[in-house]
């Protein structure tokens, strides 16, 4: 069998669950708010004044840290649907 044609008929990654599909959703969510913020930083500096950095800040960090949960979490329901998997053959 060609590689081409194995790599198309093994499974890449599980099901998304509901739960994984909220955090993909809130994930791109902080992730459009923070590009949106970066590129309006100047209008929103001059309307909030000093809090505007602190918020970025506290933006990015949040994303960041939620990046890592949602990685964190979508490796494990990958590596236990083929780990389910390799059992089942």
């Amino acid at each position: 069998m060609p590689l081409w044609l194995d790599l198309l008929r093994t499974p890449m990654a599980a099901p998304e669950s509901v739960g994984l599909r909220r955090m993909r959703f809130i994930w791109l969510a902080l992730c459009l708010a923070t590009a949106v913020g970066a590129g309006l930083f100047g209008p929103i500096h001059r309307a909030v004044g000093r809090g505007a950095p602190i918020a970025m800040a506290g933006l990015l960090f949040v994303c960041a840290v939620w990046t890592g949960l949602y990685l964190v979490r979508k490796q494990r329901a990958d590596t236990a649907y083929l780990d389910s998997l390799g059992e089942i053959e």
